[in-house]
């Protein structure tokens, strides 16, 4: 099952001495379930883990680089940094998915190159990195790979929700506020969809649905931001 780890090795100069925990970094759940008798972990403990070093190191970095920002900046621009997609993005820089240890029927559905599989092992990874080599070189990878996003992330606005978003370009564009109304609600109570409706002025400018208000109303501004042309 070990894998050739060398040119990753290469890339984030990152060695390894028990290749056996660096394995176990890439092992999906979805590879137990075809080889029970077999005593194998899958790469979660790891994922819970390098999610803890990760936010760990990006809160340092946000604090010491911006002394005079508030708490509600630096807590999204740490959403932004540790969020999925922008994890998996660098997972495929890495070639992350080619290392992945999988089931024979999620090898078929693609799960090489799945966001949220390709995020998880990059968190397994990390975690995996701080487990054979301790903190420091872990921040530094992360800080290298990770953290040298930042500015980059701030300035396309990708640390604002798409609420943020959509209410920053109505404001500079259409001097107005916008806002929701609900417009559809089904569902028993421990099921509900709502259909939510972004407003500007007058104007319903789209529609999203979610299993909350909250999250229909994100979802209506990520589509009105589309249908504005403002993404």
């Amino acid at each position: 099952m070990l894998n050739d780890y060398k040119n990753l090795e290469k890339v984030t100069k990152v060695k390894f001495k028990d290749h056996d925990l660096l394995t176990k970094a890439f092992i999906h759940k979805s590879y137990l379930n075809e080889h029970r008798n077999e005593n194998i972990e899958s790469n979660e403990r790891l994922e819970f883990l390098g999610d803890a070093v990760l936010e760990l190191a990006a809160t340092r970095h946000l604090y010491e680089k911006y002394p005079n920002q508030d708490e509600g900046d630096m807590t999204s621009y740490r959403s932004a940094l540790v969020k999925g997609k922008h994890l998996a993005e660098i997972s495929i820089e890495l070639e992350l998915g080619k290392y992945l240890i999988l089931s024979n029927g999620e090898e078929k559905s693609g799960g090489r190159s799945k966001n949220y599989i390709l995020a998880n092992a990059l968190e397994a990874y990390i975690g995996a990195i701080y487990l054979q080599n301790g903190y420091a070189i872990a921040e530094k990878f992360i800080d290298k790979f990770i953290l040298k996003r930042l500015d980059e992330i701030i300035e396309k606005g990708h640390h604002l929700d798409a609420k943020s978003q959509f209410q920053e370009f109505c404001q500079e564009k259409e001097d107005f506020t916008p806002y929701y109304e609900v417009m559809e609600e089904s569902g028993p109570d421990h099921n509900k969809n709502f259909v939510m409706g972004a407003y500007i002025k007058t104007d319903l400018i789209a529609k999203g649905q979610g299993s909350s208000k909250q999250k229909a109303e994100e979802d209506a501004a990520k589509n009105a931001l589309k249908a504005k042309g403002w993404t």
